[in-house]
């Protein structure tokens, strides 16, 4: 199955097929092993160097490959936010035979809320934003203490920040809302 991306301005191709108990995947030509694990509402994802893959392409991963925490949004036409440990990353899905998704075709970032989430279950240390506060792509929004790591929550597109509905040293589940941006 193949999947066009793009995250940002940046357009990649990956191609998925099932290889014994994991998958095969290719990011723009380098291939990779990948393995999924569900962990509650999450996914726990190893990702290796496939065997004998060769190219002038830097690898992504060690040959012993790296773990990741994973979880995805849905949004509206072709939107996600997929969180990677802890780090949100704004991917919109490109239906097959367009050439552009809407946010490359000269309109500007989508508009609407936009629902900034624990990506797991933790604590809040620092909240670095007040509503009205006005934010820039990827500035830090909320810090977020889980499994002993702190993970900074950031915008995935500038606005203005609408609401703020934690504080800090509070804890937080998965997915709660924590900052909300338009």
């Amino acid at each position: 199955m193949r999947f066009e991306v793009e995250t940002g301005r940046r357009r990649r191709t990956i191609d998925v097929q099932r290889s014994g108990g994991g998958w095969a995947v290719t990011v723009d030509g380098r291939p990779l092993i990948v393995d999924f694990a569900r962990a509650g509402d999450r996914w726990s994802m190893l990702v290796r160097k496939a065997e004998g893959a060769a190219g002038s392409a830097p690898p992504l991963t060690d040959s012993h490959g790296m773990s990741h925490e994973v979880a995805i949004e849905v949004r509206d036409q072709g939107a996600r936010l997929v969180h990677v440990d802890g780090h949100v990353v704004p991917v919109t899905l490109i239906a097959p035979g367009r050439r552009h998704s809407r946010s490359s075709s000269g309109a500007g970032d989508p508009t609407g809320p936009i629902a900034i989430v624990a990506p797991m279950p933790g604590r809040v240390v620092k909240v670095l934003v007040t509503p009205g506060a006005t934010v820039a792509a990827r500035q830090g929004l909320v810090v977020v203490e889980a499994m002993k790591m702190e993970n900074e929550l950031r915008a995935p597109r500038g606005g203005t920040v609408a609401e703020v509905r934690v504080r800090e040293g509070a804890p937080v589940d998965a997915n709660a809302v924590l900052v909300v941006i338009t």
